[in-house]
């Protein structure tokens, strides 16, 4: 034994360090729980409208043909490419081969043919059967080959297969999927526990890029409060729509996070009833849109995030055209207006969903709109209440919601869609621009299609919604912006 004391400490830390071993460095983390507001109603893209759905499934357990990337540029998906013929009529897929559904059965072009053909029948319960309504037959070539003739040039033809509605099942497990999704995706369904989580694993056998997360956990916190408590706790790894802005300088100021402030497809709109008196009068309507200030309910609700908007369609698209002077916030002329309708003592129901910016700025609504003489009598409903006697029933006065689908302005041309519009030269601008290929002449019927629906002020618009995110700041790969409603987990994993 030595007499040194240096040296004799030295030899101590030696032999525990061989005794115990070198503490080996830890592992990555495997898993991802990310946060969503709200729950999906049920986990089958094709049928049915919430947003919530595709949040879970696109791209994670369902792919169509083609896909949105996370710059809304149109990807190859199951089709690896396609010939189109020079008429414009008839697209030719070339589909991936070796691709298997998460229950084992091959893809192959009858999966095609049935999911096209299915979203497209009469008795379809698809939330966007108008994305198919040029589709003239689907013919299988081979295995690997179909064929889709359209009835005329629809130039948004790869865009409309890219939608998580127009997905590709499989006829087997197509009936099941709103309770057990079967796709072809990189990540399959593990288990829901309704009220709670979503749970999707890694699938071992997916023909692409082999995802980095062994499994995802999509948690569902409807309270801002509650969804804050759990990011900061560290229940939560991300919350990509994190419904209280509010809390985002306490996130930015804590190096344990990062904040993720992006754009998204959602166009926050003041619905009205089209059809339903006094809402059926023009003036009535114009009188509602002047009545709103747009930068207050910014301010408001969403504290500061959201760019304002006087037409149904994104800002960031080149085609955008800002009208929001057309609407802007004027109650003098706001009251006018209503005189000339020969309208007084009006009271108006509002029907708010769970989201923030509906029941935030549903109040903040509601005051404005006392102040030029029109009350309103406002109901808190939940999603599935809403959907169904809002969306279906068309059982309302007025109603705040944001309309997450990409580039969906057509919409306005279905006499049955909620708001009951369905103006016929509208309708001709939409045929126009289904048949039109030139980018220049597209360009101009979208800002004809914008100018016509504020013209008619068929809605109060809003603003954008901004995609206001959380995550920690060790989780990379999360869509910045949102380009399709999706919470696209296939390039997430962990910084070592």
């Amino acid at each position: 034994m030595t007499n040194n004391p240096i040296m004799a400490a030295a030899v101590s830390i030696l032999a525990l360090s061989l005794g115990l071993g070198v503490a080996p460095a830890m592992a990555a983390k495997m898993d991802a729980t990310i946060g969503m507001q709200l729950e999906p109603p049920n986990l089958d893209p094709t049928g049915g409208a919430a947003a919530a759905i595709d949040e879970v499934v696109y791209a994670n357990v369902f792919e169509g043909l083609t896909r949105f990337g996370a710059d809304g540029s149109i990807l190859p998906a199951l089709a690896e490419s396609w010939e189109i013929s020079d008429d414009g009529l008839t697209y030719t897929f070339n589909l991936r081969e070796g691709v298997k559904f998460h229950d084992g059965s091959d893809f192959n072009a009858d999966d095609v043919k049935f999911s096209l053909d299915r979203a497209r029948a009469d008795d379809s319960t698809n939330a966007q059967k108008a994305l198919f309504a040029d589709i003239a037959s689907v013919d299988v070539v081979d295995p690997a080959t179909v064929k889709v003739t359209l009835s005329k040039p629809n130039g948004s033809f790869l865009f409309n297969t890219a939608w998580g509605d127009a997905v590709i099942v499989a006829p087997e497990t197509a009936a099941d999927n709103a309770a057990k999704p079967v796709g072809t995706g990189p990540f399959s369904f593990g288990e829901w526990v309704k009220g709670d989580r979503v749970d999707l694993v890694r699938n071992p056998d997916y023909w692409g890029e082999a995802v980095r997360l062994d499994k995802v956990t999509f948690k569902f916190i409807s309270d801002p409060t509650a969804a804050f408590a759990a990011m900061m706790a560290g229940d939560l790894d991300a919350f990509p729509v994190f419904p209280a802005p509010e809390n985002l300088v306490q996130f930015e100021a804590d190096p344990r996070f990062s904040v993720i402030i992006g754009s998204t497809e959602g166009e926050t709109i003041l619905a009205m009833n089209n059809k339903k008196a006094p809402l059926d009068n023009i003036k009535v309507r114009q009188a509602i849109t002047h009545a709103i200030d747009r930068q207050a309910i910014i301010d408001g609700a969403m504290f500061g995030y959201g760019t304002p908007i006087g037409t149904h369609f994104a800002p960031h698209n080149p085609a955008y055209v800002d009208l929001t002077a057309q609407s802007a916030y004027d109650p003098e002329q706001a009251k006018a207006l209503l005189a000339e309708a020969g309208v007084s003592d009006l009271t108006l129901t509002l029907k708010l969903p769970p989201p923030s910016y509906a029941r935030r700025g549903g109040e903040i609504i509601a005051a404005q709109l006392r102040e030029v003489g029109i009350a309103t009598e406002i109901t808190n409903v939940e999603w599935a209440q809403w959907l169904e006697d809002v969306f279906k029933a068309k059982n309302f006065d007025l109603t705040i919601v944001s309309h997450t689908e990409p580039m969906d302005i057509g919409i306005y041309g279905r006499e049955d869609y909620y708001f009951q519009y369905g103006d016929a030269d509208f309708k001709a601008i939409m045929a126009d621009l289904a048949n039109a290929t030139d980018p220049a002449k597209r360009t101009e019927l979208m800002q004809a299609a914008q100018k016509k629906i504020a013209d008619d002020y068929v809605n109060g618009y809003l603003f954008q919604l901004a995609r206001t995110g959380v995550a920690d700041a060790k989780l990379k790969g999360l869509w910045p912006n949102s380009p399709t409603q999706a919470n696209d987990m296939t390039g997430v994993y962990w910084e070592e």
